[in-house]
């Protein structure tokens, strides 16, 4: 059976307006992230797109986004978390260095790069193979769908250079373990 998988990053928050580095550590939705989730539920009604399934990390701010979007009864997963940003967590973003991170949030006593991609990539992956429905929705954060996507860029001819937009929406096809980008949609914009 094909599924859909929708990968969404979650709305605006505090953090995000701030410009904090927002990991582990947790901030509430800006009146703006709610109207953004808002927007993504409506992008689902117009498209006549029945979620059946749902999951959210386990950060506030995923399952608040979620809840705006679907009713659904979901379960709060911790692999899809973002990436644990160590002493840097609630800091300025102007600490942080130029693209690509690599490991050096590792020297903060954050995550790698590669363990962090891993521990997303095999939860979606071990979730998408238990589930039953056909369109399963999945709310998590910016750099944990940005590394999602890399580790399958070599199925999907999609690219999307810079940030990921709050909820930003990424459709892929599930099918035989393997995921395929289809699109990225920016319903806020």
């Amino acid at each position: 059976m094909t599924q859909t998988l929708y990968l969404m990053r979650h709305g605006q928050t505090l953090f995000n307006q701030q410009k904090k580095i927002q990991g582990w550590c947790d901030s509430p939705l800006t009146e703006l992230g709610k109207e953004q989730a808002k927007m993504a539920a409506q992008y689902f009604k117009d498209n006549q797109i029945t979620l059946e399934s749902a999951y959210a990390s386990t950060s506030e701010r995923t399952a608040d986004t979620l809840e705006l979007i679907t009713d659904l009864p979901y379960k709060r997963v911790k692999g899809l978390k973002e990436w644990n940003f160590g002493k840097l967590e609630g800091e300025h973003e102007y600490l942080n260095p130029p693209l690509p991170y690599g490991d050096f949030f590792a020297d903060f006593g954050g995550e790698l790069e590669l363990e962090f991609r891993e521990r997303v990539s095999s939860t979606i992956l071990d979730l998408m193979q238990k589930e039953t429905h056909q369109n399963v929705l999945m709310v998590s954060h910016g750099a944990s769908c940005r590394q999602f996507m890399r580790s399958w860029a070599h199925t999907s001819e999609i690219t999307h250079e810079g940030r990921l937009g709050n909820c930003c929406i990424m459709k892929y096809e599930f099918e035989n373990d393997s995921f395929r980008l289809l699109e990225i949609i920016n319903p806020t914009i």
